[in-house]
């Protein structure tokens, strides 16, 4: 998924560094705005799919938490059992008791490592995603921008081309 996206964001930075510069504005670049716009589109669609891995990540993070937590708690009254059957024998049940605290010392610090893994790993695809998504955003705007900039300089050329043709002093005043 994570190289779907990374594929879409290739795509729209080929697609404006490619983009041809108009005859009179070589600092400016023309691009197929349906064509990025429909690539954000993909993009945007896949997203939530990225989310929903991250989530599905962290509910497997949580399951497993919670296996461990009965896996401990069945270990504990297996000790604790084991321990009144030895009842007279007070090194044995104080060995129980020790091993059953280190099993839960051991449970513990994995889930903990476990919640810390998956909420780092949540936290960076999301980071990442949240880059590719707003450095596609802004080669849009520029993109946009630019648009503008050479459609408005276009649309100029013509009204003073109009304009040359309509006052008396151009071609149709001669006449």
């Amino acid at each position: 998924m994570a190289n779907d996206i990374n594929r879409l964001i290739d795509i729209l930075y080929e697609r404006i560094e490619d983009a041809k510069a108009p005859a009179l504005k070589p600092n400016m670049s023309m691009v197929d705005r349906d064509e990025l716009l429909d690539l954000l589109d993909e993009l945007r669609a896949q997203l939530p799919a990225e989310i929903k891995r991250a989530q599905e990540l962290l509910a497997a993070r949580e399951k497993f938490v919670e296996e461990a937590k009965r896996d401990v708690d069945r270990m504990m009254r297996q000790a604790e059992l084991d321990a009144k059957a030895k009842v007279s024998e007070s090194e044995i049940l104080y060995a129980a008791k020790e091993k059953a605290r280190q099993i839960v010392g051991r449970a513990e610090d994995r889930s903990r490592q476990l919640y810390q893994v998956a909420n780092e790993y949540a936290e960076d695809a999301l980071a990442r995603t949240e880059e590719a998504v707003q450095a596609a955003l802004d080669e849009v705007k520029q993109s946009r921008v630019r648009f503008r900039t050479a459609s408005a300089a276009a649309m100029q050329e013509q009204r003073d081309k109009l304009d040359g043709k309509n006052s008396p002093d151009g071609p149709a005043g001669d006449m």
